[in-house]
């Protein structure tokens, strides 16, 4: 395959550009798909090549949007509903749950809603408790809806094909501080596959699982641990629902200890969901207790200095890391700018 460089934002777009190109079907809608910003430019090239009939721009009424992308979809239609904070989906969950997710159980298997919703988190530009929210548990619970998280631009772009391309009902959540990372992705037409991990970095003292932006903070730990001769293993999961239980599971039995690192809370989460799965299968392996990296068990801050303390980083894997090793943490490493401005690749 032929690769060059993209950035995470460009890798969406590139998706929308083939899928729409690919299938007459396939259309985006939401608030903002067709200004000049274009969803942080996710968007903005579908509006410029296929017009405002395939990049539809809607009123502020997610419920009903929902409702009328699910319509769609049973008549044919691949819609992409685009939510410019992954918050506003807190307005769509009676279609996503009661509908989307159920729909192919209740038709027995006859027909099935071909849909995809897109959220996105924010961080770091004040927007405070209602607008920076992580809420992937809400739809990991839910048999029938497949939940992704895309840490790197070559899976935001595979995995958003793969669920237009599955015919079934899928959440994608993309962290805004990834949209400007870059590394190589595919020009061709490709398929990541929903719940199948990737190995980020091998390592064979530590297990790492990190969602989304912990992934690449969990490559900085990784540096930064190598540094105190402990080699940390990272996996990044892609997908939560399907979740990669072997590949985790194996990472487990080989270090003998984990850690998970994810965007949101601990509570009922998907951290929680990923030791459950290491306790039921892997405990004899464990020669330490799992340790868990979330965010402040608070409503999110609109200070920036308040979110230094809110929100996770690498150091907190840092120093989770040397704890499971019985080591006394040099906070030197850590204080390299080097490892801060890693920029991959992934």
């Amino acid at each position: 395959m032929n690769k060059r460089t993209l950035s995470y934002a460009e890798a969406i777009s590139e998706a929308h550009l083939q899928t729409m190109q690919e299938d007459d079907n396939c259309f985006i809608m939401g608030i903002g798909v067709s200004d000049y910003a274009g969803i942080f430019n996710t968007t903005l090239e579908a509006r410029k090549k296929f017009g405002l009939q395939r990049v539809v721009e809607t009123p502020a009424s997610e419920n009903a949007l929902t409702g009328i992308a699910i319509g769609a979809s049973l008549f044919g239609k691949k819609p992409v509903i685009v939510h410019a904070r992954n918050d506003f989906m807190f307005l769509t969950l009676d279609q996503m749950f009661n509908q989307a997710a159920k729909w192919k159980y209740m038709c027995n298997g006859k027909s099935s809603v071909s849909f995809v919703a897109r959220g996105i988190i924010g961080k770091g530009w004040g927007q405070g408790p209602t607008h920076s929210q992580s809420i992937q548990s809400l739809f990991m619970h839910f048999p029938g809806l497949y939940v992704a998280m895309p840490a790197t631009p070559y899976d935001a772009k595979g995995l958003l094909i793969n669920a237009i391309h599955s015919g079934s009902p899928c959440v994608i959540l993309e962290h805004r501080r990834l949209y400007d990372i870059r590394d190589n992705v595919p020009e061709e037409i490709y398929d990541v596959p929903f719940g199948k991990a990737r190995i980020a970095r091998r390592g064979t003292d530590a297990t790492l699982v990190a969602a989304s932006l912990m992934m690449q903070e969990g490559i900085k730990a990784h540096i930064a641990l190598k540094a105190m001769g402990i080699s940390l293993e990272v996996i990044d999961p892609r997908t939560l629902r399907p979740l990669d239980e072997k590949t985790i599971i194996k990472s487990v039995k080989k270090t003998g200890r984990l850690i998970c690192a994810d965007t949101s809370w601990k509570h009922s989460g998907f951290l929680s969901e990923t030791l459950a799965v290491v306790a039921e299968k892997a405990h004899g392996a464990l020669k330490a207790p799992p340790r868990r990296i979330a965010s402040a068990e608070c409503p999110l801050p609109v200070s920036l200095k308040l979110e230094e303390k809110f929100y996770p980083t690498y150091k907190d894997i840092f120093v989770a890391g040397c704890e499971l090793m019985g080591r006394k943490p040099d906070y030197s490493i850590i204080s390299d700018p080097v490892i801060d401005q890693f920029k991959g690749p992934y």
